[in-house]
Protein backbone atom coordinates (compact mmCIF):
# COMPACT_ATOMS: atom_id res chain seq x y z
CA UNK A 1 0.00 0.00 0.00
CA UNK A 2 3.00 2.09 0.64
CA UNK A 3 4.69 1.65 -2.62
CA UNK A 4 1.38 2.41 -4.36
CA UNK A 5 1.35 5.86 -2.44
CA UNK A 6 4.40 6.73 -3.80
CA UNK A 7 4.04 5.92 -7.03
CA UNK A 8 1.07 7.82 -7.19
CA UNK A 9 3.22 11.68 -6.89
CA UNK A 10 5.32 10.31 -10.22
CA UNK A 11 2.62 9.24 -12.32
CA UNK A 12 0.83 12.70 -11.55
CA UNK A 13 4.39 14.36 -12.40
CA UNK A 14 4.73 12.55 -15.28
CA UNK A 15 1.20 13.55 -16.62
CA UNK A 16 1.81 17.42 -15.96
CA UNK A 17 4.96 16.76 -18.21
CA UNK A 18 3.38 15.47 -20.89
CA UNK A 19 0.45 17.84 -20.58
CA UNK A 20 3.00 20.56 -20.19
CA UNK A 21 4.66 19.49 -23.64
CA UNK A 22 1.43 19.28 -25.36
CA UNK A 23 0.36 22.59 -24.54
CA UNK A 24 4.09 23.65 -25.43
CA UNK A 25 3.29 22.18 -28.90
CA UNK A 26 -0.29 23.79 -29.53
CA UNK A 27 1.85 26.89 -28.40
CA UNK A 28 4.32 26.75 -30.90
CA UNK A 29 1.76 25.72 -33.78
CA UNK A 30 -0.60 28.55 -32.70
CA UNK A 31 2.52 30.44 -32.93
CA UNK A 32 3.27 29.14 -36.68
CA UNK A 33 2.91 31.78 -39.80
CA UNK A 34 -0.68 31.04 -41.75
CA UNK A 35 -0.21 30.46 -45.77
CA UNK A 36 -2.65 30.25 -48.19
CA UNK A 37 -2.68 27.05 -50.00
CA UNK A 38 -3.87 26.01 -53.43
CA UNK A 39 -4.45 22.34 -55.15
CA UNK A 40 -2.22 21.97 -58.15
CA UNK A 41 -4.92 21.51 -60.97
CA UNK A 42 -5.87 20.53 -64.65
CA UNK A 43 -7.41 22.97 -67.24
CA UNK A 44 -7.11 24.42 -70.36
CA UNK A 45 -4.60 26.60 -70.95
CA UNK A 46 -3.62 29.68 -73.19
CA UNK A 47 -0.36 31.84 -73.75
CA UNK A 48 -1.78 35.00 -75.58
CA UNK A 49 -0.36 38.40 -76.47
CA UNK A 50 -2.31 41.59 -76.46
CA UNK A 51 -1.95 44.68 -77.96
CA UNK A 52 -3.65 47.18 -80.48
CA UNK A 53 -3.67 47.54 -84.39
CA UNK A 54 -5.59 49.06 -87.47
CA UNK A 55 -7.53 47.85 -89.81
CA UNK A 56 -6.48 47.94 -93.60
CA UNK A 57 -7.96 46.73 -96.93
CA UNK A 58 -6.52 43.72 -98.83
CA UNK A 59 -5.30 44.79 -102.51
CA UNK A 60 -7.33 47.60 -102.05
CA UNK A 61 -8.00 50.48 -105.54
CA UNK A 62 -7.29 53.80 -104.65
CA UNK A 63 -8.80 56.11 -108.13
CA UNK A 64 -6.57 59.20 -108.25
CA UNK A 65 -6.69 62.25 -110.30
CA UNK A 66 -4.44 61.85 -113.44
CA UNK A 67 -5.36 65.61 -114.43
CA UNK A 68 -6.71 68.81 -113.14
CA UNK A 69 -10.17 68.72 -113.96
CA UNK A 70 -14.46 69.61 -112.65
CA UNK A 71 -15.88 66.53 -110.94
CA UNK A 72 -19.05 66.19 -113.21
CA UNK A 73 -20.51 63.82 -111.67
CA UNK A 74 -20.98 61.00 -108.90
CA UNK A 75 -23.17 58.09 -109.74
CA UNK A 76 -22.32 56.37 -106.27
CA UNK A 77 -22.33 56.67 -102.54
CA UNK A 78 -19.88 55.86 -99.98
CA UNK A 79 -19.91 52.51 -98.01
CA UNK A 80 -22.04 51.16 -100.68
CA UNK A 81 -21.41 47.51 -102.29
CA UNK A 82 -20.25 48.51 -106.22
CA UNK A 83 -19.71 46.03 -109.02
CA UNK A 84 -17.18 45.40 -111.47
CA UNK A 85 -17.47 47.86 -114.20
CA UNK A 86 -20.19 50.08 -111.93
CA UNK A 87 -19.67 54.03 -113.00
CA UNK A 88 -18.44 55.52 -109.52
CA UNK A 89 -18.13 59.05 -110.81
CA UNK A 90 -16.60 60.50 -113.96
CA UNK A 91 -14.58 64.08 -114.43
CA UNK A 92 -14.88 66.82 -117.76
CA UNK A 93 -12.07 65.72 -119.65
CA UNK A 94 -13.23 68.14 -122.72
CA UNK A 95 -9.76 69.55 -122.74
CA UNK A 96 -7.46 66.61 -122.46
CA UNK A 97 -10.05 65.33 -125.28
CA UNK A 98 -8.84 68.09 -127.66
CA UNK A 99 -5.66 67.38 -127.27
CA UNK A 100 -5.63 64.03 -127.72
CA UNK A 101 -7.13 65.03 -130.82
CA UNK A 102 -4.31 67.22 -131.94
CA UNK A 103 -1.75 64.34 -130.91
CA UNK A 104 -3.50 61.98 -132.93
CA UNK A 105 -3.47 64.29 -135.82
CA UNK A 106 0.75 65.08 -135.08
CA UNK A 107 0.92 61.13 -135.13
CA UNK A 108 -0.26 61.04 -138.92
CA UNK A 109 1.86 63.57 -139.66
CA UNK A 110 5.47 62.37 -138.12
CA UNK A 111 4.18 58.79 -139.13
CA UNK A 112 4.50 60.47 -142.95
CA UNK A 113 7.56 61.82 -142.32
CA UNK A 114 8.96 58.82 -141.48
CA UNK A 115 7.41 56.61 -144.15
CA UNK A 116 9.12 59.50 -146.80
CA UNK A 117 12.49 59.28 -145.04
CA UNK A 118 12.72 55.43 -145.21
CA UNK A 119 11.18 55.29 -148.75
CA UNK A 120 14.47 58.10 -149.81
CA UNK A 121 12.73 61.41 -149.11
CA UNK A 122 9.40 62.88 -150.40
CA UNK A 123 7.68 61.27 -153.04
CA UNK A 124 7.83 64.01 -155.63
CA UNK A 125 11.28 64.13 -155.19
CA UNK A 126 11.93 60.59 -155.39
CA UNK A 127 9.65 60.25 -158.50
CA UNK A 128 10.63 63.31 -160.68
CA UNK A 129 14.72 62.16 -160.04
CA UNK A 130 13.95 58.67 -160.92
CA UNK A 131 11.92 59.72 -164.00
CA UNK A 132 14.82 61.97 -164.84
CA UNK A 133 17.56 59.69 -164.48
CA UNK A 134 16.04 57.00 -166.45
CA UNK A 135 15.53 59.21 -168.98
CA UNK A 136 19.49 60.39 -168.68
CA UNK A 137 20.14 56.81 -169.03
CA UNK A 138 18.09 56.56 -172.35
CA UNK A 139 19.99 59.23 -173.55
CA UNK A 140 23.50 58.50 -173.04
CA UNK A 141 22.85 54.76 -174.33
CA UNK A 142 21.56 56.23 -177.68
CA UNK A 143 24.58 58.76 -178.05
CA UNK A 144 27.34 55.94 -177.31
CA UNK A 145 25.07 53.86 -180.55
CA UNK A 146 25.34 57.22 -182.45
CA UNK A 147 28.66 57.46 -182.02
CA UNK A 148 29.91 54.30 -182.84
CA UNK A 149 27.55 54.23 -185.72
CA UNK A 150 29.53 57.48 -186.88
CA UNK A 151 32.92 56.35 -186.28
CA UNK A 152 31.82 52.90 -188.93
CA UNK A 153 30.71 55.77 -191.07
CA UNK A 154 33.46 58.02 -190.88
CA UNK A 155 35.88 54.94 -191.36
CA UNK A 156 34.11 54.82 -194.66
CA UNK A 157 33.93 58.06 -195.59
CA UNK A 158 30.67 58.62 -195.35
CA UNK A 159 30.43 60.96 -192.83
CA UNK A 160 32.17 64.08 -191.37
CA UNK A 161 34.67 64.35 -188.43
CA UNK A 162 32.64 67.03 -187.28
CA UNK A 163 29.30 64.97 -187.38
CA UNK A 164 31.33 62.73 -185.14
CA UNK A 165 32.82 65.54 -182.92
CA UNK A 166 29.21 66.80 -182.44
CA UNK A 167 27.79 63.22 -181.15
CA UNK A 168 30.90 62.69 -178.68
CA UNK A 169 30.32 66.36 -177.22
CA UNK A 170 26.77 65.95 -177.01
CA UNK A 171 27.03 62.61 -175.35
CA UNK A 172 30.02 64.20 -173.09
CA UNK A 173 27.34 66.74 -172.07
CA UNK A 174 24.43 63.70 -171.42
CA UNK A 175 27.31 61.61 -169.14
CA UNK A 176 27.98 64.49 -167.22
CA UNK A 177 24.19 65.15 -166.47
CA UNK A 178 23.75 61.34 -165.70
CA UNK A 179 26.44 61.58 -163.08
CA UNK A 180 24.82 64.47 -161.29
CA UNK A 181 21.27 63.25 -161.33
CA UNK A 182 23.27 59.70 -159.76
CA UNK A 183 25.23 62.20 -157.05
CA UNK A 184 21.74 64.24 -156.30
CA UNK A 185 20.04 61.00 -155.49
CA UNK A 186 22.85 59.59 -153.43
CA UNK A 187 22.68 62.86 -151.75
CA UNK A 188 19.24 62.49 -151.19
CA UNK A 189 18.96 59.31 -150.14
CA UNK A 190 21.99 59.60 -147.66
CA UNK A 191 20.24 62.63 -146.38
CA UNK A 192 16.70 60.64 -145.89
CA UNK A 193 18.57 57.95 -143.98
CA UNK A 194 20.19 60.70 -141.59
CA UNK A 195 16.65 62.07 -141.00
CA UNK A 196 15.09 58.10 -140.36
CA UNK A 197 16.54 57.96 -136.84
CA UNK A 198 15.43 61.13 -135.73
CA UNK A 199 11.75 60.64 -136.95
CA UNK A 200 11.91 57.24 -135.73
CA UNK A 201 12.50 59.47 -132.32
CA UNK A 202 9.68 61.62 -133.27
CA UNK A 203 7.04 59.14 -133.65
CA UNK A 204 7.67 57.13 -130.77
CA UNK A 205 7.00 60.24 -128.73
CA UNK A 206 3.75 61.17 -130.49
CA UNK A 207 2.73 57.71 -129.63
CA UNK A 208 3.44 57.93 -126.13
CA UNK A 209 1.67 61.16 -126.22
CA UNK A 210 -1.61 59.59 -127.71
CA UNK A 211 -1.28 56.52 -125.56
CA UNK A 212 -0.86 59.27 -122.32
CA UNK A 213 -3.91 61.21 -123.26
CA UNK A 214 -5.63 58.02 -123.93
CA UNK A 215 -5.29 56.97 -121.05
CA UNK A 216 -6.36 60.18 -119.26
CA UNK A 217 -9.50 59.90 -121.26
CA UNK A 218 -10.17 56.73 -119.71
CA UNK A 219 -9.71 57.52 -116.31
CA UNK A 220 -11.97 60.00 -116.49
CA UNK A 221 -14.19 58.07 -116.16
CA UNK A 222 -13.83 56.23 -112.40
CA UNK A 223 -15.04 52.46 -112.58
CA UNK A 224 -14.92 49.32 -109.73
CA UNK A 225 -12.46 47.21 -111.02
CA UNK A 226 -13.99 43.85 -108.83
CA UNK A 227 -16.84 43.21 -106.77
CA UNK A 228 -16.33 45.47 -103.71
CA UNK A 229 -17.13 48.36 -100.95
CA UNK A 230 -16.48 51.83 -101.94
CA UNK A 231 -14.98 52.53 -98.30
CA UNK A 232 -14.05 56.02 -99.50
CA UNK A 233 -15.32 58.98 -101.52
CA UNK A 234 -13.78 62.52 -100.74
CA UNK A 235 -15.47 64.18 -103.71
CA UNK A 236 -18.61 65.91 -104.94
CA UNK A 237 -20.15 66.80 -108.26
CA UNK A 238 -18.50 70.29 -108.98
CA UNK A 239 -15.52 69.55 -106.86
CA UNK A 240 -12.25 70.65 -108.52
CA UNK A 241 -9.32 67.81 -108.16
CA UNK A 242 -5.54 68.42 -108.74
CA UNK A 243 -3.28 66.04 -110.02
CA UNK A 244 -3.07 62.98 -107.92
CA UNK A 245 -6.03 63.70 -105.40
CA UNK A 246 -8.37 60.44 -104.13
CA UNK A 247 -11.10 60.30 -106.16
CA UNK A 248 -12.67 57.24 -104.55
CA UNK A 249 -11.39 53.82 -102.57
CA UNK A 250 -12.45 50.58 -103.04
CA UNK A 251 -11.68 46.81 -101.73
CA UNK A 252 -13.19 43.34 -101.40
CA UNK A 253 -13.41 43.68 -97.36
CA UNK A 254 -14.97 40.32 -96.73
CA UNK A 255 -11.55 39.81 -95.55
CA UNK A 256 -9.32 42.50 -93.97
CA UNK A 257 -5.86 42.87 -92.61
CA UNK A 258 -5.59 43.79 -89.47
CA UNK A 259 -1.79 45.82 -88.19
CA UNK A 260 -0.81 44.88 -85.28
CA UNK A 261 1.30 46.65 -82.83
CA UNK A 262 3.42 44.19 -80.71
CA UNK A 263 6.01 44.86 -78.16
CA UNK A 264 9.32 43.87 -78.91
CA UNK A 265 9.94 42.09 -75.82
CA UNK A 266 6.63 39.49 -77.17
CA UNK A 267 7.63 39.33 -80.59
CA UNK A 268 10.03 35.88 -80.09
CA UNK A 269 6.66 33.96 -79.22
CA UNK A 270 5.00 35.14 -82.72
CA UNK A 271 4.85 32.94 -85.72
CA UNK A 272 2.53 32.44 -88.99
CA UNK A 273 -1.04 30.93 -88.52
CA UNK A 274 -1.59 31.63 -84.93
CA UNK A 275 -5.00 32.27 -84.14
CA UNK A 276 -5.68 36.34 -83.85
CA UNK A 277 -9.08 38.04 -82.08
CA UNK A 278 -9.84 41.19 -82.76
CA UNK A 279 -12.51 43.62 -80.70
CA UNK A 280 -13.57 47.05 -81.64
CA UNK A 281 -14.89 49.81 -79.16
CA UNK A 282 -17.55 50.70 -81.61
CA UNK A 283 -18.77 47.28 -81.42
CA UNK A 284 -18.60 46.32 -78.13
CA UNK A 285 -19.09 42.23 -77.52
CA UNK A 286 -18.22 41.02 -81.15
CA UNK A 287 -14.98 39.50 -81.87
CA UNK A 288 -13.66 38.99 -84.94
CA UNK A 289 -11.23 36.04 -85.74
CA UNK A 290 -8.37 35.31 -87.97
CA UNK A 291 -4.62 34.44 -88.06
CA UNK A 292 -1.18 35.97 -88.07
CA UNK A 293 0.24 36.31 -91.72
CA UNK A 294 3.32 37.87 -92.08
CA UNK A 295 5.78 38.11 -88.45
CA UNK A 296 7.97 40.91 -87.69
CA UNK A 297 11.43 41.56 -89.71
CA UNK A 298 12.03 44.45 -88.39
CA UNK A 299 11.40 46.37 -84.91
CA UNK A 300 10.33 50.13 -85.43
CA UNK A 301 9.23 53.10 -83.06
CA UNK A 302 5.70 53.81 -82.38
CA UNK A 303 5.67 56.96 -79.86
CA UNK A 304 7.24 56.20 -77.04
CA UNK A 305 7.32 52.13 -77.68
CA UNK A 306 9.47 49.63 -80.14
CA UNK A 307 7.48 47.83 -82.17
CA UNK A 308 7.13 45.05 -84.42
CA UNK A 309 3.87 45.17 -86.97
CA UNK A 310 2.67 42.14 -87.16
CA UNK A 311 -0.07 41.67 -90.66
CA UNK A 312 -3.18 39.04 -89.69
CA UNK A 313 -5.54 37.92 -91.81
CA UNK A 314 -9.54 38.63 -90.21
CA UNK A 315 -12.73 37.76 -92.00
CA UNK A 316 -15.21 39.92 -91.84
CA UNK A 317 -18.21 38.41 -93.75
CA UNK A 318 -20.89 41.03 -92.49
CA UNK A 319 -18.60 43.84 -93.29
CA UNK A 320 -18.60 45.60 -89.96
CA UNK A 321 -14.88 46.05 -89.69
CA UNK A 322 -14.03 49.79 -91.13
CA UNK A 323 -10.64 50.28 -92.59
CA UNK A 324 -8.67 52.70 -90.82
CA UNK A 325 -10.41 51.82 -87.32
CA UNK A 326 -8.01 51.16 -84.20
CA UNK A 327 -9.17 48.19 -82.49
CA UNK A 328 -7.39 45.57 -79.67
CA UNK A 329 -5.67 42.31 -81.36
CA UNK A 330 -5.68 39.30 -78.80
CA UNK A 331 -2.96 36.69 -80.50
CA UNK A 332 -3.06 33.15 -79.33
CA UNK A 333 0.70 31.69 -79.50
CA UNK A 334 0.02 28.59 -77.52
CA UNK A 335 -2.13 26.41 -76.26
CA UNK A 336 -2.29 23.13 -73.52
CA UNK A 337 -4.90 21.06 -72.97
CA UNK A 338 -5.26 19.34 -69.52
CA UNK A 339 -2.16 20.83 -68.81
CA UNK A 340 -0.82 20.91 -65.05
CA UNK A 341 -0.91 24.15 -63.88
CA UNK A 342 -0.16 26.29 -61.00
CA UNK A 343 -1.17 30.20 -60.40
CA UNK A 344 1.83 32.81 -61.42
CA UNK A 345 2.14 33.96 -57.70
CA UNK A 346 3.05 30.23 -56.54
CA UNK A 347 6.19 30.06 -58.52
CA UNK A 348 9.97 31.37 -57.54
CA UNK A 349 13.17 31.89 -58.45
CA UNK A 350 14.41 32.97 -62.20
CA UNK A 351 14.31 32.08 -65.56
CA UNK A 352 17.35 29.72 -64.95
CA UNK A 353 15.28 27.56 -62.15
CA UNK A 354 11.59 28.11 -61.12
CA UNK A 355 10.45 26.19 -57.92
CA UNK A 356 7.49 26.22 -55.57
CA UNK A 357 6.90 25.49 -52.25
CA UNK A 358 4.57 22.11 -51.42
CA UNK A 359 3.03 22.01 -48.25
CA UNK A 360 2.80 18.82 -46.64
CA UNK A 361 3.27 17.41 -42.73
CA UNK A 362 2.47 21.04 -41.68
CA UNK A 363 6.12 22.14 -43.41
CA UNK A 364 7.08 23.73 -46.49
CA UNK A 365 9.07 21.45 -48.86
CA UNK A 366 11.17 23.17 -51.79
CA UNK A 367 10.28 21.02 -55.11
CA UNK A 368 12.27 22.79 -58.34
CA UNK A 369 10.09 22.49 -61.60
CA UNK A 370 10.00 23.24 -65.10
CA UNK A 371 7.44 25.21 -66.27
CA UNK A 372 6.26 25.61 -70.03
CA UNK A 373 3.48 27.61 -71.56
CA UNK A 374 2.58 30.76 -69.39
CA UNK A 375 -1.17 32.73 -69.29
CA UNK A 376 -1.33 35.71 -67.08
CA UNK A 377 -2.23 33.90 -64.21
CA UNK A 378 -1.11 30.57 -64.66
CA UNK A 379 2.05 28.62 -65.35
CA UNK A 380 2.56 25.22 -66.93
CA UNK A 381 3.89 22.48 -64.90
CA UNK A 382 6.19 20.46 -67.24
CA UNK A 383 7.92 18.49 -64.15
CA UNK A 384 8.50 18.37 -60.39
CA UNK A 385 4.57 18.48 -59.25
CA UNK A 386 1.78 15.95 -59.20
CA UNK A 387 -1.89 16.43 -58.96
CA UNK A 388 -2.48 15.78 -55.55
CA UNK A 389 0.32 18.03 -54.68
CA UNK A 390 -0.76 21.63 -52.97
CA UNK A 391 1.29 24.43 -53.34
CA UNK A 392 1.78 28.04 -51.29
CA UNK A 393 1.16 31.35 -52.47
CA UNK A 394 3.47 33.50 -50.48
CA UNK A 395 2.70 36.88 -50.98
CA UNK A 396 5.03 38.74 -48.90
CA UNK A 397 5.80 36.78 -46.17
CA UNK A 398 9.44 35.34 -45.94
CA UNK A 399 8.90 31.28 -46.14
CA UNK A 400 11.74 29.10 -46.36
CA UNK A 401 11.83 24.91 -47.11
CA UNK A 402 11.35 23.32 -43.58
CA UNK A 403 9.65 25.87 -41.82
CA UNK A 404 6.52 24.79 -40.12
CA UNK A 405 3.56 26.86 -40.85
CA UNK A 406 -0.41 26.67 -40.72
CA UNK A 407 -2.43 26.15 -44.77
CA UNK A 408 -5.01 27.99 -44.99
CA UNK A 409 -7.11 27.29 -48.76
CA UNK A 410 -7.17 29.84 -50.48
CA UNK A 411 -10.14 31.59 -52.87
Amino acid sequence: MAENNKRKPVTLVLVALLAIAILAVLALRRGAPVVKVVGVAREDLSATITSNGKVEPISPTVARAEFPAFVDKVTATEGQSVRRGQVILTLNAADVRSQLAQARADLLTVQNDLRNARAGGPPDQVAQLSGDLQAAQVQVKNLESSEQALKGLVAKQAATQDELAQVQASLAKARGNLQALQAKKQDLAQRASAIVQGANLRVSQAQDLVQSLEEKVRSATVTAPTDGTLYSLPVNAGDFVKVGDTLAEMADLRHVRVRAFVDEPDLGSLEPNQSVAVTWDAKPGRTWTGSTEEVPKQVVARGMRSVGEVLCSVDNDHLELLPNTNVQVLITVRERHGALVVPRTAVLGDTAQHYVLVFADDKLHRRDISVGVASASMYEVVSGLTSNDRVVLPGEKQLRDGMEVRAEEAN
